[in-house]
């Protein structure tokens, strides 16, 4: 790929973030399932996304094999309460995905609205904590003989229904980024090594031009 096509390309993907659509990982620790989790986000246009797990186990970048990471933000967290206040001060509705009773079936929820998604750990699921705090809570029914879904699919089967109807809102028909946060993801995907120098140093990234090229010296 030429490096314009890509610059166009990186511009497309912008073009199309969800800012007011994310997942909330609680304790999700097997490193194919992160993985599979940040491309699902990818490609339905989720920019960051949130982990609830101890920072000093957790590497996004050795567990993240597919390199999604490079694409998705990951914001981690050592307590429900810290990802949660966050989350609810940017308007977000914080849902948990679950197998409980009074769980709604995932194709009812509204996710035009700003929608947080919380899903838990492979084998004991999602922590008390996640549960009781949150507004509600949905399920992806099943008729099998397992009542579950492996957590990666659930929150794949959960997020291809909220962009389907985004997209029937025209939630992807222009872009939805702030202007900052935009500027700032287009530089950095673009040019990852100096943008990593940039942060590494505390420096302004430079400015760009319409094919992407760097036209301004760092100071």
């Amino acid at each position: 790929m030429s490096y314009k096509k890509r610059y166009d390309k990186i511009r497309r993907i912008l073009d199309h973030r969800q800012p007011d659509l994310t997942v909330v990982m609680d304790n999700v620790h097997k490193p194919h399932n992160v993985a599979a989790i940040l491309r699902t986000c990818d490609a339905v246009g989720i920019p960051m996304i949130h982990a609830i797990v101890d920072r000093n186990l957790f590497d996004v970048r050795r567990r993240a094999a597919s390199g999604a990471h490079k694409w998705v933000e990951v914001k981690t967290y050592n307590q429900v309460e810290d990802a949660y206040g966050l989350l609810r001060d940017d308007g977000f509705r914080i849902l948990t995905a679950q197998c409980a009773g009074d769980s709604q079936d995932f194709r009812t929820i509204d996710y035009t609205q700003s929608t947080a998604i919380v899903v838990g750990m492979e084998l004991d699921g999602l922590t008390s904590e996640a549960i009781n705090q949150a507004d509600g809570s949905m399920t992806v029914p099943t008729v099998g003989m397992v009542d579950s879904l492996n957590v990666s699919v659930a929150t794949a089967v959960i997020l291809f229904e909220a962009e389907r109807q985004r997209r029937q809102a025209g939630f992807y028909d222009a872009p939805r980024l702030d202007k900052e946060t935009y500027t700032r993801l287009l530089f950095e995907f673009t040019h990852p090594t100096v943008s990593a120098y940039c942060k590494r140093h505390s420096l302004p990234y430079p400015d760009i031009n319409e094919k992407g090229e760097i036209i301004s010296q760092l100071r």
